[in-house]
């Protein structure tokens, strides 16, 4: 069809203008029963027929706006319909995929994950978007199993001409798919696992809903480790260009059972079932708790189960990292808990001005007072005092930040303090700027705090396979890690965080914040504390100040684990 389409259009720009025209009501009148214009190449043929006395420069409209509900279920069912029925080609060109993507991936749904027998019903249409349920039969070495599964599709308008097509994307084959995965049937390659935890019981997603990808991630690392033999299953596979190729492959279907390893994590039953009520409570929250004393992980949970923002999120943490940027400023003797220290309404700095939330300032203040409020001014006032990489060095050299050199036993985001200059380093002092963190970040720099000491977070022993866990290069002095734990511990008592931490004291700290995403209307909330020998971090996506979105959720594990 394309080729006829091309040929109609040289052909028509040797003609009256009103050929085009024309050939824009044949596709008009088309969209009732879009699938037989497009099929038979009406279109072009009323290209070709057509004929006008209208001037040479005029050029043909291009439809714009919504797309008729007519031309929806029209498109829609002639791609369901071809998918359905085996005809890839016609699939494909009902989409506005401009590559082999689409082709590609519906050639593999036969012929690679080995699905026949297959039934598309759609639903009803809500706008452009078209609900659809897939029913069919997987089939591999003799065994078979019934597949069954909801999707969903969008027509939009072409840009060039307002032709209605798919919007093409991997997850309206299947919604587990990113672009660049693909369906594959047969030995799984990796045996799945039983993951247990530190008591010996066994994880599940009945029992932990959020930890889907983390067992994924456990299974990918130690299946074969763990001496388990491979069964046969339909997975999504990621590719190397995919959205996801972080992720684990995830397996749709298990055809035959293989034999599961066992493999022991620090996750401790009674956290984990509290930090999963905690998340479920707040919309696109996540939450770490983990032991400073050791490192162990023990609970982890995502209000959204898709993605781990716990441990891969990459997010500014806000004024959570004036923890790290408050030792910083001590170390250098330019801060200390109860001298004078400047919070004025605004602070210039390589060509930026910086403001207070609601252009607060602090008069004759101390540094303890600017900490416990979250006084912005007071920490960019300083960034002339020091070198572009000061802040880098002290993440990586005191807290173990930004080297990409975890090894908890899952795949995880280890934060990110880049070297910035003029404004942009003046706002990573207050967690914007290049910055970048996560709840098991955040949870690790209270432990860090908690002990003096940084101890990697692990989920699983490195016993297990002999991991080498990762080390900071240095220590705080004793002085400056007494003044950071008074920071902390007044802002616990009497600042930012004293309405989520009430109850919770003495032995603790803690520090809020809140960091703006553009395109956002609320800021992300953050909220990181210690208790004994607890410590966690949580965040709350658009949840706004993180005394009162993340701090509840915090406090309640820290107070779960006393």
């Amino acid at each position: 069809m394309g080729n006829r389409r091309r040929v109609a259009e040289r052909r028509s720009a040797r003609k009256a203008k009103p050929a085009v025209v024309g050939g824009m009501i044949a596709v008009v009148v088309g969209g009732a029963g879009f699938g037989a214009y497009a099929l038979s190449g009406g279109g072009a043929a009323a290209e070709e027929g057509s004929s006008s006395a209208a001037t040479a420069d005029r050029k043909p409209s291009v439809p714009t706006g919504p797309v008729p509900a007519p031309q929806v279920k029209a498109i829609a069912t002639r791609f369901l319909t071809s998918w359905q029925t085996g005809k890839v080609a016609e699939a494909a060109a009902a989409t506005n995929d401009t590559t082999t993507a689409a082709a590609t991936l519906l050639t593999g749904y036969t012929k690679d994950a080995h699905i026949t027998g297959v039934t598309i019903t759609p639903g009803v249409a809500t706008g452009a978007k078209v609900p659809f349920s897939v029913k069919g039969t997987v089939t591999f070495r003799g065994t078979s199993k019934p597949l069954a599964y909801e999707s969903a599709l969008t027509v939009v308008r072409r840009t060039s001409d307002g032709k209605p097509l798919v919007d093409w994307h991997a997850s309206v084959v299947h919604p587990d798919l990113a672009d660049g995965d693909k369906l594959l049937t047969g030995e799984s390659g990796t045996p799945p696992i039983k993951a247990v935890d530190r008591d010996g019981g066994e994880l599940t997603l009945a029992k932990y809903p959020s930890l889907g990808t983390v067992l994924d991630s456990l299974r990918e690392k130690y299946g074969k480790k763990a001496g388990g033999k491979a069964g046969i299953e339909l997975r999504v596979v990621r590719g190397t260009e995919s959205k996801a190729a972080k992720s684990a492959d995830k397996t749709l279907l298990e055809l035959s059972k293989g034999t599961p390893g066992t493999v022991k994590t620090t996750l401790s039953p009674t956290l984990q079932a509290a930090a999963e009520a905690q998340v479920a409570k707040k919309p696109k929250s996540s939450v770490v708790l983990m032991r400073p004393s050791t490192g162990e992980i023990l609970a982890v949970a995502n209000q959204s189960h898709g993605f781990n923002t716990a441990f891969q999120g990459s997010l500014a943490p806000g004024s959570t990292m004036k923890i790290l940027s408050s030792s910083l400023l001590i170390e250098k003797g330019l801060a200390s808990p109860d001298k004078p220290h400047p919070c004025p309404k605004f602070s210039t700095y390589g060509g930026w001005k910086f403001q207070n939330d609601d252009k607060f300032e602090i008069k004759g203040g101390t540094f303890k007072a600017s900490f416990a409020r979250s006084c912005n001014t007071a920490f960019i006032s300083q960034a002339k005092e020091l070198d572009n990489d000061s802040l880098t060095k002290q993440a990586q050299q005191v807290f173990g930040l930004g080297m990409d050199n975890w090894a908890i036993g899952v795949s995880t985001f280890d934060g990110s303090v880049p070297v910035q200059s003029q404004a942009q380093m003046a706002a990573s002092l207050i967690g914007q700027g290049g910055v970048r963190m996560n709840p098991l970040n955040m949870a690790s720099v209270a432990s860090t705090v908690d002990t003096g000491v940084f101890r990697q977070p692990y989920l699983v022993s490195p016993e297990v396979d002999g991991r080498t866990l990762a080390k900071a290069s240095r220590t705080m002095s004793p002085s400056t890690l007494s003044q950071l734990r008074e920071l902390m511990q007044y802002t616990a008592s009497s600042g930012t965080a004293a309405e989520a931490m009430a109850g919770l004291g003495p032995n603790y700290g803690a520090k809020t914040g809140s960091a703006e995403v553009d395109g956002q209307d609320k800021p992300n909330g953050w909220f990181t504390a210690y208790r004994g020998d607890l410590a966690g971090a949580g965040v709350v996506v658009e949840g706004g100040h993180g005394g009162s979105t993340a701090g509840p959720i915090v406090a309640a594990l820290l107070k779960a684990g006393s």
